[in-house]
């Protein structure tokens, strides 16, 4: 007998400017820490994380792109924007409706969620 037949998606939380500065910021820090804590340990317990990763501060990123075949190297964000990725989750779900579910409850300004398409193997 088979289980049930689940994707996996990917949440994509975009955080702004101000979030990325409550992270290290004294007065915001705990508030901040908590509410995701709150939030990934329930992922964590209804046991459909695939895997997950915050990221650090955009100015610590470097993007590659090409300009007619020659590889630019930047550091930091291509373009500036008002919210940046603060870090993503994959979870393995029946449907779009229940990851939207758990997009819905997380605590970042934006959350963008995708399915993935299928997966590379070794």
């Amino acid at each position: 007998m088979r289980g049930a037949v689940t994707i996996n998606y990917t949440l994509i939380m975009y955080e702004t400017t101000e979030d990325f500065a409550k992270r290290t910021d004294p007065i915001h820090k705990e508030a901040y820490t908590a509410s995701w804590a709150h939030y990934v340990t329930a992922l964590r317990e209804s046991g459909i994380v695939v895997s997950s990763a915050g990221l650090q501060s955009p100015e610590t990123g470097t993007t590659l792109s090409r300009n007619g075949g020659e590889l630019l190297v930047q550091d930091g964000p291509i373009t500036e924007t008002k919210e940046q990725i603060g870090g993503l989750i994959i979870i393995d779900v029946p449907d779009m409706d229940h990851a939207l579910e758990w997009a819905a409850r997380c605590p970042g300004s934006s959350v963008e969620v995708r399915p993935n398409l299928n997966p590379i193997t070794k």
